[in-house]
């Protein structure tokens, strides 16, 4: 996946029942049923804690409703049981939901594209958008939101289904109605998720916005849900922010480290002077760009200290964890 990517929100079904398989053999599935009030009186546990549980660890991720309902299975109630008893006997919450994590299996539906799950659900996500069929797309968008963690979710379902979609577009095999209709299934989920993922009272902020003429921002909040599973609370600013609102944001918000993304990087004779006002901008916290239009852009993106994002996700983690050192000796040596 590349510095852009996309999550979306779970949400949920309702009961436990047994479906008989071809040849007469038959597998249980596990769909959720229980309000969070009703869990928390199952396990001992406070709704409030729960909450904190799901959004520093995704311990567990229960699925939703609609209205944003959580909606807790069999399963999840066992993993917060686990979690409560690791938990009461003395053990750190991070170190226990790393634990059940761990001795948690993944469930996931029947795959439907030669046994990948993920990919299955992205084709009939893209098959839905094709045929204009907004009912269906949430539903296999719902469907895809079972598969596992939120960030893999994104990384190996929604974002290619959205690339896939974006492409069909480009080549004029479907039409802007067509592209704005998944672009607002899947991106309306995003803002969601997002926020849930957010952990709690993190010291570490990260700054995302998109270079002053970019107007698609969904991955944006892609990278930012993959920020917050690094322990950075993500804050977005948006499309088309001219270096002017981030200096605004960085004096206002002091984050640690700034994303920025930009798809067509602007022509030469300002390529140059705009990098350097978005340098200037970003003071004395990191700054990272990604996007396909940032390596044109990687002679002055460097020279003036920032990064341009490596293609590869563990790159990119390594690229900032290099930078925040080097902003931190920096300010020591100050």
């Amino acid at each position: 996946m590349t510095f852009l990517g996309l999550a979306a929100r779970r949400l949920g079904a309702s009961s436990r029942r047994w479906r008989p398989r071809p040849g007469g053999s038959t597998r249980v599935v596990h769909v959720s049923r229980y309000r969070i009030h009703a869990v928390s009186k199952m396990c001992g546990v406070s709704s409030a804690t729960l909450r904190a549980w799901e959004r520093r660890y995704g311990v567990p991720s229960p699925a939703r409703t609609a209205s944003a309902y959580r909606l807790y299975s069999d399963d999840d109630v066992a993993v917060i049981k686990k979690m409560r008893d690791y938990v009461n006997g003395g053990m750190a919450a991070a170190e226990a939901a790393r634990m059940v994590l761990e001795t948690e299996a993944p469930r996931a539906p029947a795959p439907s594209n030669g046994g990948d799950a993920f990919a299955g659900a992205s084709e009939r996500i893209v098959d839905a958008a094709i045929r204009f069929d907004p009912d269906g797309l949430e539903a296999e968008v719902n469907r895809a939101l079972s598969l596992g963690p939120a960030v893999t979710i994104f990384e190996r379902a929604l974002g290619p289904a959205l690339e896939r979609i974006g492409d069909l577009w480009h080549e004029g095999k479907i039409t802007v109605a067509q592209e704005h209709l998944a672009s607002q299934v899947l991106g309306a989920t995003l803002v969601h998720l997002l926020r849930l993922a957010q952990p709690g009272e993190s010291g570490r902020r990260v700054l995302l916005a998109a270079f002053a003429d970019e107007d698609h921002v969904l991955g944006l909040f892609g990278i930012g849900l993959r920020f917050c599973a690094w322990g950075f609370r993500s804050i977005v600013l948006g499309p088309r922010t001219p270096p002017a609102a981030i200096a605004r944001a960085v004096e206002s918000l002091a984050p640690d480290i700034v994303a920025l993304t930009v798809a067509i990087p602007p022509p030469p004779p300002t390529a140059r002077e705009l990098v350097d006002a978005y340098a200037d901008a970003c003071r004395d916290a990191a700054w990272i760009v990604g996007g396909a239009g940032s390596e044109a852009l990687r002679p002055f993106i460097e020279a003036r200290g920032g990064i341009v994002a490596a293609a590869d996700i563990a790159e990119i983690r390594t690229q900032v964890e290099s930078a925040l050192l080097s902003r931190r000796r920096r300010k020591d040596a100050s």
